[in-house]
């Protein structure tokens, strides 16, 4: 009785041990300063009954932040990076646990009856556990990286469709001008014409021009329609509510230098997430050297002879001996993972300031190209669009001269839509890449 006691004591001690462990570190990765401000989709620590989330979808208008919210809450890619940060921390749990006791039953009844009851406890050496423990919790660690990168990349894109959908509901509504001005066009032709000022034939160019335009209006309506269904996707829609997007595409400011850019590379989760990578392939070696240390097998139990109703207890050690195999090879394979996660790191880096090189690049030629066109070209072609078109009611200009300063004056407004559009997107670009609102970031005067 006294043995069973004791064993039982033994059990749940050791479960008591275990459970002293079994509980979730839900800290959630912390966010980069671009769009921090912003709800995103988290779940909850443990696993419950997903529950709908109550941000719907305007009918109306929708502005950027909107269209944000509801990317980052709805988004089904990013939902399915953050529930992969509770997986890894549910794995950390599992890996900081004590390995379970064995309880062992034996009968003899081949020369003296005897029953034997033991309890076998496998006890690690060297501090595996701990050190098991902090690699999972690296591993923790960079799927919220992981999500942190995705989450920007959902804000980027978001963003990007949506400057997508102001650019084309600009150049709808241009398009719905400039058919507007030929119809026009097409009307005073034709009042010269029946007048006899004018031939006939340049009735037909009226004509002519004035369907091609509504060909480019049906384009232009298609495009907008398309860069709603592109932006409605980010949040997991395939049929949009909004009817237009709520903004404008503005002046543009002044960038800053490429060096100046070049200094928040460290909030791009993308390199960030190495100092943790670095941290666990070091770790990993550590803990392949302690691979070498043998772990101890310790059992204790009672034993009872039948036929003469002795007990007696039995304790057991059990040692591996590491004669020949020390893990020499896992260590030193830890070792070259880890060398190449420098090389990865190095690379990354390499590759990220190139991107940011390329996007500055094109943020560079974009400002240029809004500067010109609206300081130098678009009024220009106004002007001469104004005078040709006045000169052509008082016979002054042919219709050729007319159709000529039209297509040159709406060529130029378009072209400054598409080089604003190209220079919001290429914001958005740069913004990815350092990690944080590009007005954030202030030119450091140099010191003479």
């Amino acid at each position: 009785m006294y043995s069973k006691r004791l064993i039982l004591g033994v059990v749940l001690l050791f479960g008591l041990v275990g459970c002293a462990t079994d509980r979730l570190d839900t800290a959630f990765p912390w966010s980069r300063p671009l769009g921090s401000d912003l709800p995103a989709s988290r779940p909850p620590a443990k696993q419950e009954k997903a529950t709908q989330n109550e941000i719907e979808e305007p009918a109306g208008t929708v502005t950027l932040r909107q269209a944000l919210t509801l990317a980052l809450m709805k988004n089904p890619e990013l939902q399915a990076f953050s529930w992969e940060v509770r997986a890894r921390e549910a794995a950390t749990l599992q890996a900081g646990l004590l390995p379970n006791p064995v309880i062992d039953a034996e009968i003899e009844a081949v020369r003296q009856p005897e029953t034997t009851l033991q309890l076998s406890q496998l006890i690690e050496l060297g501090g595996k556990r701990s050190k098991r423990r902090e690699i999972a919790s690296f591993t923790r660690d960079l799927a919220g990286w992981d999500y942190e990168a995705k989450r920007i990349d959902v804000a980027t894109r978001v963003s990007q469709a949506f400057i997508d959908v102001l650019g084309a509901q600009q150049q709808l509504a241009l398009m719905e001008e400039t058919v507007q001005l030929a119809e026009q066009v097409a009307k005073i032709v034709s009042e010269r014409v029946k007048a006899g000022k004018v031939s006939p034939v340049e009735e037909t160019k009226a004509n002519v021009a004035l369907s091609s335009t509504r060909i480019e209006l049906e384009r232009a309506r298609r495009e907008w329609d398309a860069s709603r269904k592109r932006l409605a996707a980010t949040w997991g829609s395939t049929a949009p509510l909004f009817a237009r997007g709520q903004g404008d595409l503005g002046p543009v400011s002044t960038i800053p230098s490429l060096p100046q850019l070049a200094r928040h590379l460290s909030r791009n989760p993308d390199l960030a997430r190495w100092a943790a990578e670095i941290s666990q392939r070091q770790t990993l070696v550590d803990m392949e050297k302690l691979r070498a240390i043998p772990d101890i097998t310790m059992t204790g139990g009672v034993r009872r002879y039948n036929t003469s109703g002795d007990n007696v207890f039995v304790v057991g050690l059990s040692i591996p001996l590491p004669l020949f195999n020390r893990n020499q090879g896992g260590t030193e394979e830890a070792r070259f993972r880890l060398t190449r996660a420098e090389e990865e790191r190095r690379a990354a880096e390499v590759r990220v300031a190139t991107l940011l090189a390329e996007a500055h690049g094109a943020l560079s030629t974009a400002y240029g190209e809004v500067t010109s066109l609206e300081e130098t070209v678009l009024p220009g072609a106004k002007t001469a669009f104004e005078a040709v078109n006045e000169g052509y009611r008082l016979g002054k200009f042919s219709l050729l001269d007319v159709l000529d300063a039209q297509r040159t004056f709406f060529g130029s407004r378009s072209q400054l839509l598409r080089a604003l559009t190209d220079y919001h997107q290429a914001v958005a670009d740069v913004e990815r890449l350092i990690g944080q609102r590009l007005d954030a970031v202030q030119e450091i005067p140099v010191m003479k």
